[in-house]
């Protein structure tokens, strides 16, 4: 009976080392080939603290660097074949770079583990990805202000359970996504500053028995630290949880607009015609136009859902340190991110192009079904000294004759409010216009025109101030 030792990866079976589906399970390379530029940009970094430790010569260190940016090249140019055997995206990198430059690459892994590795790619990913959410979110709440400021003389009613409410202006409506969106933007900053904790230096578990300054190597990664504690480093994902958190939020809020503008756009509301750009003919009636993204938006809030729940579930029974379980960490947040980052994008376009149906929108306020002016019957009351349940019981009352008669509550004469309640005096009539309701909301965050402009401008003010360049609204190229 033989004594070697069996191939790395597990028991042998005949011919080649891991059974064929033990294989196809183990090899990460499908989908984690997206770190490559993480993980050469560690390795550069990686490599320079090595030369300056003294553990790689100078003809190593240049080789390496030389080889590392001859793959990133090709990879770049789809000329990398990238080999399941090797499992994972470190080991097809640092196979190709000891085929380029020999020994050199042979002595890149000194000091470090696959295990703290892979988890300083991801951060440097998430990173990167937040930045790319927040901007793309960021051009979606400056469609939102900008449509804002368009619209502030537009009214319609508000609704509470899908019913009509109270006026309000459709500014107003769609700065109430800005604030939604802009507190998505805050959470994955957040996510970010949790994310930016360097593991290089963690090595498998217990720390590098090597010199290594890790507060050096962090600085040139662009962390703000290094992480304090080895086997905390390379075992747990809660940043990456933290971002998908982020991401699923915006997604809900991404789909609340979605379902939002799917009935607006109906013709039972009529309230916005989408633009061609964002809807789709129908496969056999033709006077149709479908908004299926939109749909999207919603649809695609509960798969962001999944990924929070899938990795979520991954990490709670792990023990320390480092398990393959943590394989699985990558798609969920490859896939939240990706989807927030692509649907925030839709969500700008389709908001830039909308067309909001102004005629139809006062239509909804003047056509007397919902009485949206009601509250102001029993704020006029209150104003003169009447308990507000007994104004509201007025009010009502009001609303009850409108109802019976078929009419609309500025169309009732003075006497005729009078005779519901002898504390209505004439003036109350001027309160029952849209315009006037509006305007007396005038409290911090209402709905009047100089609450609105007032939060449009704070918007502007918030967005002029914002941090991410330009270039992170570019999707990442995979």
């Amino acid at each position: 009976m033989s004594t070697s030792a069996p191939p790395a990866g597990g028991p042998r079976f005949p011919g080649n080392g891991l059974h064929p589906l033990a294989r196809a399970l183990n090899a990460s390379v499908r989908f984690d080939r997206r770190l490559w530029r993480e993980d050469i940009q560690g390795s550069l970094a990686h490599a320079a603290e090595l030369r300056a430790q003294g553990l790689l010569t100078a003809a190593d260190h240049d080789a390496i660097c030389a080889g590392l940016a001859a793959i990133a090249d090709d990879i770049a140019a789809g000329r990398f074949d990238w080999d399941e055997a090797l499992e994972d995206v470190h080991m097809n990198i640092e196979a190709r770079l000891t085929e380029r430059v020999g020994e050199a690459g042979r002595r890149l892994h000194t000091g470090r583990s696959r295990n703290d590795q892979v988890a300083t790619d991801l951060r440097l990913w998430v990173m990167a990805a937040a930045d790319r959410c927040r901007a793309a979110l960021a051009g979606l709440r400056t469609a939102l202000v900008e449509r804002a400021a368009e619209t502030v003389e537009v009214l319609l009613p508000g609704y509470t359970h899908l019913q009509r409410a109270q006026p309000v202006r459709l500014a107003l409506h769609l700065m109430a996504y800005y604030e939604m969106f802009t507190r998505d933007d805050a959470r994955l900053a957040d996510a970010r500053g949790r994310a930016a904790v360097m593991p290089l230096g963690s090595a498998a578990l217990a720390g590098t028995g090597f010199p290594y300054d890790r507060a050096r190597v962090a600085a040139a990664l662009g962390f703000t630290r290094p992480s304090a504690n080895a086997l905390d480093a390379v075992s747990d994902r809660d940043f990456a949880v933290e971002a998908i958190a982020a991401a699923a939020l915006g997604m809900t809020h991404l789909s609340r607009l979605g379902e939002e503008l799917v009935l607006w756009s109906t013709a039972e509301f009529g309230f916005v015609e989408l633009d061609p750009a964002w809807t789709t003919g129908s496969s056999i009636m033709p006077q149709k136009r479908n908004p299926d993204v939109c749909e999207l938006l919603r649809g695609k809030a509960g798969r962001v859902t999944g990924d929070l729940v899938a990795l979520l579930t991954v990490l709670k029974g792990l023990p320390l340190a480092y398990n393959k379980d943590l394989q699985e960490d990558k798609e969920p947040v490859f896939d939240a991110l990706d989807t927030l980052h692509d649907c925030a994008a839709a969500a700008e376009g389709i908001v830039r192009t909308a067309r909001f149906q102004e005629t139809r929108l006062r239509a909804a306020l003047d056509d007397g079904g919902g009485y949206p002016t009601a509250t102001e019957l029993a704020d006029y009351l209150v104003e003169r000294g009447v308990p507000f349940r007994d104004a509201y019981a007025s009010a009502a009352e009001v609303v009850r004759r409108c109802r019976d008669t078929g009419r609309r509550l500025d169309e009732l004469s003075a006497a005729e409010l009078a005779a519901a309640d002898a504390r209505f005096g004439p003036d109350v009539a001027a309160r029952l216009t849209p315009e006037a309701a509006v305007e007396r909301r005038r409290a911090l965050g209402g709905t009047s025109r100089a609450q609105v402009q007032a939060q449009i401008l704070a918007a502007r003010e918030a967005l002029a101030a914002f941090p991410i360049d330009q270039k992170h609204r570019q999707k990442e190229s995979k």
